[in-house]
């Protein structure tokens, strides 16, 4: 169940109507997945900012860093230039290259890109080498563009999916979570790839009553908004999804890859200004804890490459926080 079935409120500001990156307008989601006999368990994740060519129709972006011990491809020119010119791709660390790849094959065969020579392919990761062979690479060409094809918008599937088929967080199994926020009149969605470590916490409880992860890891967080934002606020915007991140008890470890790709489908118009910047600020924030909390809840025990990591235990997680008086009745499913 997501957490809010489960009758948890994160935050104060409304959800968008999937509760999902997907609620801002334009934006797809696709995954491949990869469970392959007893040691394989990875796969891709293709966040798309439109349907169009991206080449074609950049959009606003930027790139926050809260630890960089990890791989981004791509991010130094989207700081530079402001700009995202491919979809963004989450896999394993290993697949970052291969993956990259295969996304340069599909942004030269679209239509208007034929004398293209320069292609900026931003693909993130974190490290899913517990669960599955990393060394096997086994994420190319075909996996990447089944994602990309499969892209949709509307309800987004979450937990042990494409990038978060074998990643782990708290100690627990991790994966892929999304969440939205209405901010006046515009949205902000964010979605992550869990794979970090610290202490667990859930709205505003620490769970102490279950073992507590590694601090090691990583965490992949993109941020959507249709706010009017160019690069400037959209790494103001970024910045604060870390706060988010730390809601649920990271500890930001050395040995962690902590990144935030933010961007805007509007791409036309004023530019917001700084002064109403902030309830976008508080919106990031509730959206990428609620986020982070949904990739646990959604996700399922796995076993794979010899090795078996447990599911969040959800039921004493909330007994926890019967006891704190901060649950409130279970709703239907978003």
């Amino acid at each position: 169940m997501r957490v809010r079935e489960a009758g948890i409120v994160i935050g104060t500001l409304p959800t968008g109507e999937h509760n999902a990156i997907t609620d801002v307008a334009g934006v797809r989601v696709g995954h491949t997945t990869l469970v392959r006999g007893e040691r394989i368990r990875t796969g891709v994740t293709a966040i798309l900012p439109h349907g169009g060519n991206l080449f074609l129709e950049k959009v606003p972006g930027a790139v926050h860093i809260g630890n960089a011990f990890g791989k981004l491809a791509g991010s130094t020119q989207v700081n530079e230039l402001g700009e995202i010119e491919t979809p963004i791709l989450l896999t394993a660390t290993l697949n970052v290259y291969r993956a990259a790849d295969a996304l340069i094959d599909y942004m030269l065969t679209l239509p208007g890109n034929e004398n293209v020579r320069s292609i900026n392919p931003l693909v993130g990761e974190t490290n899913d080498g517990v669960l599955s062979d990393i060394r096997a690479r086994a994420v190319g060409h075909d996996e990447v563009v089944r994602a990309l094809q499969s892209a949709r918008g509307g309800a987004v599937a979450e937990g042990c999916v494409g990038a978060g088929t074998g990643t782990i967080a708290f100690g627990w199994k991790g994966g892929i979570g999304t969440s939205s926020r209405k901010a006046g009149a515009f949205t902000v969605g964010a979605l992550v790839q869990s794979n970090f470590g610290g202490r667990l916490t859930v709205a505003g409880i620490p769970i102490d009553d279950i073992r507590p992860g590694s601090g090691d890891g990583s965490v992949m967080i993109v941020v959507a908004t249709d706010a009017p934002c160019q690069s400037r606020n959209l790494r103001r915007l970024a910045a604060r999804a870390m706060l988010g991140l730390g809601r649920t008890g990271s500890s930001g470890s050395n040995g962690s890859g902590d990144y935030v790709i933010a961007f805007s489908t509007q791409r036309q118009g004023p530019e917001l200004r700084n002064d109403a910047m902030s309830p976008l600020f508080h919106a990031v924030i509730e959206a990428t804890e609620e986020a982070i909390l949904n990739s646990l809840f959604q996700a399922v025990t796995t076993t794979g490459n010899g090795r078996t990591v447990e599911a969040l235990p959800v039921s004493r997680v909330l007994e926890t926080l019967r006891r704190h008086g901060v649950l409130v009745a279970p709703r239907g499913r978003d």
